[in-house]
């Protein structure tokens, strides 16, 4: 690997009104390398980039491209563009109803007359020559998500591209898809650009990357060679402690048991309008179980009928023993029943409203809009909630959609706990939220177990699921095909009964 240095950053700070986003932090990127910078949520990791790109001026420091001798000073994302900086962002931001060609040439130039034969030739020479899997003139909104990030890798690259930021590029991404990306990001590598990759997934950056640098708190822990840096060992630095929660985490688990033997809630052959096929389920007093498969095996699907967040067209449900009707989230509710979607920013939270507003959310609902809450009432109970389950952020009055991936989480997690649910649905609690974030929630999940409620629990990654519940309900294409409790829950289980076999573990 080349070890020319293509950036250089040295000192850099930022301090915004109350908060110190940066202080003297260095940064060093080779040619030819793959750099991850990784962190906690609040970090300083996207203050950094945006530090980089123009976005944001920085206080103090240099930016260097090369070596130490062209300092320069980035005022806009256009203008980090033409000095070979460009990024890619986890949504992307190109035109879905454009074609290929299109989205690749979109902005740049300043003739009026589109040459339409020549940008698809040249399109045609990129897609060929970094092996990405789509014609020059096919519509974009045609393309997986991978191969949309592809496209945008390579604008990026088509325009002299020195260095090139990946920020969360694969939390929509299915397995295969990711190394799709990984193949392109090796390729980039091999012709000496240089990546800084940002992303939550442990195990990408450990399949991927060359160095690691960590910031915690705004300030640089330091730069590592991946393979001298032991997992543990990176989370410790990210944490700024020594990581034994997981082990606790685990004898905590361990040491439940769940014997009270009548469900709180019970399903009977319940099918929805989303395609869910009628299925049973149940869950005890203080279970933590969840439902696992790959994406697309109607995991989001159970339980969104179960909340009635999509029509319910088939089945019975019990809360303890009664039966009971459930055709719309509000019933749900009433019944002490708490969803978590998927999709916190399309159904988890409303962006422009404060972080009390969306913490009193669902309570309002169900106190009824016609008797809202006082001030005071709002505000101790925002409060309540923000120390309870610390919540970073500048004030309760602050728009929650301008708080981390992490923090809206947590947010969305007190707009529940405020409700006292007996039986809480997390879906995908931990997705895009940094490690120490997800420690949180899963300690938080077996702690609510302990004192009676009932939680199911989603997550794509494995290990997860296992560290923190007692039963899994295996799907496969919208079908509960098995279910996994003590010594059968192991990886190695898990994918044989999703794969329909029957051979023990080895």
């Amino acid at each position: 690997m080349p070890n020319d240095v293509v950036l250089s950053m040295r000192g850099i700070s930022k301090t915004f009104p109350g908060v110190r986003a940066l202080h003297n932090v260095d940064f060093t990127l080779n040619q030819g390398e793959i750099h991850a910078l990784m962190g906690e949520n609040g970090a300083g990791k996207s203050t950094l980039i945006k530090v980089l790109t123009g976005v944001y001026p920085k206080d103090s420091g240099q930016v260097f491209l090369g070596d130490m001798t062209r300092e320069i000073t980035v005022k806009s994302p256009q203008e980090a563009q033409h000095l070979g900086i460009s990024t890619v962002y986890q949504e992307i931001t190109l035109c879905p109803n454009l074609s290929v060609a299109e989205n690749m040439f979109i902005g740049r130039g300043n003739d009026k007359t589109v040459h339409w034969r020549a940008m698809q030739r040249r399109s045609t020479e990129l897609l060929n020559w970094l092996n990405i899997p789509a014609r020059a003139t096919q519509q974009l909104s045609t393309c997986s998500l991978a191969v949309q990030q592809m496209v945008a890798i390579a604008r990026a690259v088509d325009m002299d591209c020195k260095v090139l930021i990946l920020d969360e590029p694969t939390s929509s991404l299915d397995d295969r898809e990711v190394q799709k990306l990984f193949s392109l990001m090796r390729d980039l590598k091999a012709r000496g650009v240089g990546i800084i990759f940002i992303t939550h997934f442990l195990e990408q950056v450990y399949e991927v990357c060359d160095r690691i640098t960590v910031l915690r708190n705004g300030e640089l822990v330091g730069a590592y060679d991946t393979k001298d840096l032991p997992r543990v060992q990176l989370i410790s630095k990210m944490m700024g402690k020594e990581l034994d929660d997981i082990s606790a985490m685990q004898n905590q688990k361990s040491a439940r048991t769940n014997k009270s033997g009548a469900p709180v809630f019970e399903a009977c052959g319940l099918s929805s309008a989303a395609g869910t096929r009628a299925f049973d389920f149940q869950i005890e007093s203080g279970e933590v179980n969840g439902f696992t498969g790959l994406l697309g095996s109607g995991r989001s699907e159970c339980v969104r009928a179960i909340f009635g967040a999509d029509p319910v067209t088939g089945g019975s449900v019990r809360m303890n023993g009664k039966h009971i009707r459930i055709s719309k989230p509000r019933d749900a509710m009433k019944h002490g029943i708490g969803y978590l979607p998927e999709d916190r920013k399309q159904d988890g939270i409303i962006e422009s409203l404060s972080v009390r507003d969306n913490i009193i959310l669902a309570l309002q609902v169900l106190n009824g809009f016609f008797r809202p809450f006082s001030r005071k009432e709002a505000e101790a109970f925002a409060d309540e909630y923000i120390k309870l389950l610390g919540i970073k952020t500048a004030s309760a009055d602050t728009p929650i959609g301008s708080l981390s991936g992490g923090n809206q989480q947590k947010a969305i997690l007190a707009h529940w706990l405020l409700t006292k649910p007996q039986y809480l649905i997390l879906d995908e609690p931990t997705r895009g939220i940094d490690v120490g974030t997800k420690v949180e929630i899963q300690k938080l999940v077996l702690k609510l177990a302990q004192e009676g409620v009932s939680v199911t629990f989603i997550s794509s990654e494995v290990e997860e699921m296992l560290r923190t519940c007692s039963r899994l309900i295996v799907m496969r294409d919208r079908n509960i095909v098995g279910e996994l409790t003590g010594t059968d829950m192991t990886q190695a289980k898990i994918m044989r009964t999703i794969a329909g076999e029957t051979a023990q573990d080895g």
